[in-house]
């Protein structure tokens, strides 16, 4: 359609003149008085058309009516946009049609509610039919109106303001309420509505629809509706930013919180440190150039300068590999004179295992993560996060979180002051647990791969420097060996057992060819001394041949490979009278048990001078007749024991579950767990009467009365003389953040452990003490 079929003709505009003087006459709007300047022309409105010649400003004030309070001439000057298509909205109203000859409405002599029910009836009546008419009239300006707006507006705002260079110095005024803008409803002059002004254009039908420029349209009503629409909006949004930023923060200020609960350390049941506060100095990479390394090996566990710490290793690069398994960071030299006490051979002297007894302790939670021993990792979820146990939690932070976070844990949580300390506290031996994520990682394993394994090197260097023999632990399986939180991943058990259990033993026994090789190496013949296959099969759950046939399948291929020392595997927790004749003709090969008298029922109910005397008793019969190879395996160890009289300790049976003690341990909503292992009622020697606590037994050791300290202690070194009766024996553990009872080194600072390992006051050949009439409860 030519342009010019959008443009009003003079007489269609005279019309309108006409029009806008018969609403005038008719006088229904009108208030009856007026102040003056309410009848002044609103300078921002635009102008009418571009078309009209403008007139000057003398013209325009000679063509106005007088000003007065009461004036309602019809004279009127030139209309904005807005103002004629409100203008044109109500001439429709009463009758008239921009298309047709105006009709001359009627004034009728019936009452004014009469009046208007007729006229609201013939405006519906005029609506219906013009509707089509307007659509189609949209549907034809639309584009036309989308790529001129934006230059009209401007158009008619500067001429506009030309005319009336008063209007840039009028302040903008301030939003007007609905009752404000009711009275300022005005017919003569210009200005229709001065709260509700609307852009329009001549050259487009006239629509209730249209939207002002600052939001709101032409009828009160709906900006009200508008105004209240953008509220809600503006709450969702509000509400919406708010829920973002906590979705941020609050995984964020985990991460932070945990890193801050795990810079400090501290003896005893205190936080130990699972990153230090600031990072290793790593001065011995002063001097050096990050493009001394190799290209291809920049970036990757071969280059220094991505080691979180570099304290004592060997920064000079090497891509040598033994068993497919880097020696990066390791000297060349080495020396085995040292020893660890004046009672013992130093390592260059051969260690004469089931004569010479062992007196070890286990770095529990360093390298293979364990919830009770560093709860700070987990105590920041909730249970609805579900992490529970490595796995989830290196899956919960992602690869790269997962480094910074637990890869400082490896480098301060155990230090070469541990093993002076361990040295110093009588030891001759280190069970160390690793696993296999140390050395590989399958498919989509979340945890850390590979960093684990320099330090289990430098945690061995450090032993030898502390004339410490190690027992290496592998301590977590693919698929998991247990299902339990220590061995990675809780729930079900995937090695051995289940559609990749086989895959899973299969890859176990990849993993022990390169350890072995690794650790056949001349440099480890005199401190790995200890090699263990894997750590609690377990074998209540698994088929039990199939596990023998395993084990014999691993041993085999450790000796393969010239691995020369002891070999050690579980009992699986069938009991030792049950290996008898089991595994016979291996040389070289040890039987590991693991006593505790907390996770049992039956034994947790003893009372304290019980407990003693199933140690010294029950205990002792045990390493005896499973020494004698007529009655049981033979060579025997308890590589895993605590002076722990309660399961109280935070998230020691799982994460999230309570204890025996309490009657809190509800194992049937936990992964891997069932309804066979909750115990709900209080498990303890007083049958919860009086109530059984673990808020005494989780206490600082400040505050046990000298009777509980006198206990404690009795207790462990009753379990170190019923264990010597076999190979010896290895504590669980050397230090816990929070657990006094499970921590060697806090039990040594509360005075509840033997400053010495091997010099004790107590065997089991002396009395035990009724504790009850000591004044000791029996609840706690």
């Amino acid at each position: 359609m030519p342009e010019s079929a959008n443009r009003d003709s003079p007489s269609r505009r005279q019309r309108r003149r006409r029009t806008h003087q018969r609403v005038d006459s008719n006088g229904e709007l009108l208030p009856r008085s007026r102040p003056a300047h309410r009848y002044e022309r609103d300078s921002a409105s635009p102008s009418p058309t571009k078309d009209r010649a403008r007139r000057s400003h003398r013209e325009r004030q000679s063509s106005r009516a007088p000003e007065s309070d009461n004036s309602q001439s019809t004279a009127s000057a030139g209309l904005s946009v807005g103002q004629l298509a409100q203008l044109d909205k109500l001439n429709r109203k009463l009758g008239w049609d921009e298309d047709a000859q105006p009709q001359a409405r009627v004034r009728h002599e019936e009452p004014r509610a009469g009046h208007d029910a007729v006229a609201d009836r013939e405006h519906e009546e005029r609506e219906g039919e013009g509707e089509r008419e307007r659509e189609r009239k949209r549907q034809e300006h639309r584009e036309r109106k989308r790529r001129r707006r934006d230059e009209e507006r401007a158009a008619a705002l500067e001429a506009d303001r030309s005319r009336s260079p008063s209007a840039a110095r009028e302040p903008a005024s301030p939003r007007r309420t609905k009752r404000e803008r009711e009275r300022e409803r005005v017919v003569s002059g210009q200005r229709l509505e001065r709260g509700s002004q609307a852009y329009y254009s001549e050259k487009e039908a006239y629509r209730d629809d249209v939207r002002r420029r600052d939001g709101g349209s032409s009828d009160p009503d709906h900006d009200e509706d508008q105004r209240k629409r953008k509220r809600r909006r503006n709450i969702f949004i509000g509400v919406g930013i708010v829920l973002l930023i906590l979705v941020i923060a609050i995984p964020v200020g985990i991460v932070v919180s945990k890193k801050s609960l795990s810079s400090t350390s501290t003896s005893g049941g205190a936080a130990a440190a699972t990153a230090t506060t600031t990072a290793p100095s790593n001065s011995n990479l002063n001097g050096m150039s990050e493009s001394s390394i190799p290209a291809a090996y920049q970036g990757t566990s071969f280059d220094p300068f991505t080691w979180y710490d570099t304290t004592d290793f060997n920064v000079t690069f090497t891509s040598e590999l033994v068993g497919g398994l880097p020696v990066m960071g390791l000297n060349s030299t080495w020396n085995d004179d040292t020893l660890a006490n004046s009672n013992v051979k130093a390592l260059n002297k051969t260690w004469a295992y089931g004569t010479d007894l062992v007196r070890g302790v286990n770095l529990g939670g360093w390298l293979s993560i364990e919830p009770f021993i560093t709860p700070s990792f987990f105590s920041g979820y909730t249970t609805h996060d579900n992490v529970i146990d490595e796995y989830t939690l290196s899956e919960t932070l992602g690869a790269t979180n997962a480094l910074s976070t637990i890869e400082p844990h490896y480098s301060s949580f155990v230090t070469e002051q541990t093993f002076a300390d361990i040295q110093a506290a009588g030891f001759d031996h280190v069970r160390i647990p690793f696993s296999y994520w140390a050395v590989i990682t399958y498919d989509d394993d979340p945890y850390v791969p590979n960093a684990s394994w320099r330090y289990l090197l430098r945690g061995i260097e450090w032993a030898r420097k502390h004339g410490l023999r190690i027992n290496l632990d592998l301590h977590g399986a693919p698929g998991s060996q247990n299902g339990w939180n220590h061995s990675g991943r809780q729930g079900v058990i995937s090695w051995l057992n289940g559609t990749d259990g086989t895959l899973n033993g299969e890859r176990t026994i990849a993993i022990h060819k390169q350890l072995s090789t690794f650790f056949a190496q001349p440099r480890y013949k005199n401190i790995v001394t200890m090699y263990g296959v894997v750590n609690e099969p377990r074998m209540v759950v698994l088929d039990t041949d199939t596990v023998l046939t395993w084990t014999k399948n691993a041993i085999t291929a450790i000796r393969a490979n010239n691995y020369t020392g002891i070999v050690i595997f579980g009992d699986g927790f069938l009991g030792l009278d049950n290996w008898q004749g089991k595994l016979e003709g291996i040389d070289n090969l040890l039987l590991d048990v693991h006593q505790y008298v907390i996770f049992n029922t039956d034994q947790i109910t003893l009372n304290h001078h019980d407990k003693i005397n199933f140690a010294c008793g029950g205990w002792t019969q045990q390493a005896l007749r499973s020494e004698d190879t007529t009655t049981g395996f033979g060579p025997t160890l308890c590589g895993e024991w605590s002076q722990a009289d309660t399961d109280c300790a935070e998230y020691l049976n799982n994460v999230g579950v309570g204890s025996r003690w309490e009657g809190t341990l509800n194992m049937a909503s936990t992964p891997g767990g069932s309804s066979d292992g909750s115990v709900l009622s209080p498990t303890c020697p007083t049958d919860n009467s009086p109530q059984c606590s673990c808020t005494d037994a989780n206490a600082s050791p400040s505050s046990y009365s000298q009777e509980y300290k006198d206990w404690l202690l009795m207790f462990a070194e009753a379990q170190m003389h019923s264990f010597e009766q076999g190979w010896g024996w290895f504590y669980w553990t050397w230090q816990t953040e929070s657990g006094t009872q499970w921590s060697y080194k806090a039990g040594v600072a509360a005075g509840i452990m033997p400053q010495l390992a091997y010099k004790r006051d107590f065997d089991c050949s002396q009395t035990i003490p009724n504790y009850t009439t000591l004044g000791l409860p029996e609840y706690y």
